[in-house]
């Protein structure tokens, strides 16, 4: 069973997908082309469910780094028999890769933060701007509650990084929202949840968190918390 255990309250959670919803049909009239970005987490399963169902002119990407947990792929797999082929990968080009390997190692990034955003960089942040061109707007599940790098998180705002609009439609919901649709609609999620994951990213940079502690201390914990973001998610001047 996943760490989450506690029921939402059900009418709240109904209030929560009606706004959801409208701010997912507002994006579908208004900003197209528009995409998800989606590392299949818990989040990303609930807007992938709600896109399908209701806003299907949104489209759907992820970012594979190489260094992905094996549920991860396997949750791919589910998705693509559930939904079709509806969610496109992209890769990192091999010789920037090969470049951050080369200054650093391949696990260099517990050494030292420069060589963990290098490699963030690499394989998130170029391939990001890849699968963000020729998009007006750019989707996320990304939520208030995840962090305190995130505790003021606009539900649409301007990324001046990418020039587009940016939209988080579960800003507001909190865990047992995103656990209570996942249950109620039979969404798929990743199995590493079910082993005291709460925040999913690269294998070597992810690992199950204790009881009381925060959502994301299991996302690079070797850090300080205000510096645990990838670089998808930073404005310029951070």
């Amino acid at each position: 069973m996943a760490i989450v255990d506690e029921p939402s309250d059900i009418a709240a959670l109904e209030q929560r997908i009606e706004g959801t919803v409208a701010i997912l049909r507002r994006v579908e009239a208004e900003y197209l082309p528009a995409v998800l970005a989606s590392s299949f987490s818990a989040e990303d399963m609930v807007l992938l469910d709600l896109i399908r169902a209701h806003t299907p002119g949104i489209d759907a990407f992820t970012l594979d780094t190489g260094r992905l947990n094996a549920e991860t792929y396997k949750l791919q797999q589910r998705v693509r028999e559930r939904y079709g082929p509806v969610v496109r990968t992209y890769y990192p080009e091999a010789f920037e890769v090969e470049q951050v390997v080369a200054s650093f190692g391949v696990n260099g990034f517990y050494h030292s933060l420069e060589a963990r955003q290098a490699c963030c960089h690499a394989r998130k942040v170029e391939p990001l701007r890849r699968a963000l061109s020729g998009q007006r707007a750019w989707l996320t599940g990304m939520r208030r509650a995840q962090a305190a790098t995130r505790s003021e998180l606009p539900i649409e705002e301007h990324d001046p990084e990418q020039g587009l609009i940016k939209l988080n439609p579960l800003a507001e919901w909190q865990e047992a929202d995103v656990w209570g649709y996942l249950r109620s609609h039979g969404v798929p999620y990743n199995k590493l949840y079910d082993q005291g994951y709460r925040s999913i990213g690269c294998a070597p940079c992810t690992r199950p968190v204790a009881a009381g502690e925060d959502i994301r201390a299991g996302r690079w914990w070797w850090e300080h918390p205000a510096r645990r973001e990838c670089g998808l998610h930073r404005s310029p001047q951070d």
